[in-house]
């Protein structure tokens, strides 16, 4: 009869789990007047298993309306941890009649940020006073911020 293997030095007792990115279904789940905006078509099958940039989109998308929330946080959702220049990246490169709500990321001191051209801050406090965020100064108050 075989015995079983001892453990050696630097192995633990426990096995990691691999970390899970939560699900589109996981990330769809809300109540009644949150989420994204209708009509608004992701195309993704499983936020999961898309590229990056599908998964970035896909929370940006999940933002309910009148709510922010930073980059750090779309890219932990998005399964990408500290990747939150990353999320700028993709929202800055987006088309200039996209659908998706990009204005509801600001950065981590809840201040919008510019990004090379000075009339995007305009547009996004607009779009954000638009749907009823208030500003304290040139902050968002934390009353606003969406942490699902």
């Amino acid at each position: 009869m075989a015995s079983k293997p001892r453990r050696g030095a630097g192995q633990s007792a426990h096995k990691r789990r691999p970390r899970q990115t939560p699900g589109r279904s996981a990330l769809l789940h809300e109540g009644p007047d949150e989420g994204p905006d209708e009509g608004l078509d992701d195309g993704l099958d499983d936020g999961r298993d898309g590229a990056p940039e599908d998964r970035i989109r896909l929370v940006v998308a999940l933002i309910p309306r009148g709510q922010v929330t930073t980059y750090g946080t779309v890219a932990r959702l998005a399964g990408l941890p500290n990747h939150a220049r990353l999320v700028g990246r993709i929202l800055a490169g987006l088309p200039d009649t996209t659908r998706l709500p990009w204005h509801r990321v600001v950065n981590a001191a809840r201040r919008l940020s510019p990004r090379g051209d000075p009339a995007a801050v305009v547009r996004q406090r607009a779009r954000l006073e638009a749907e009823g965020v208030r500003f304290s100064g040139d902050r968002v108050p934390a009353a606003y911020l969406w942490q699902p």
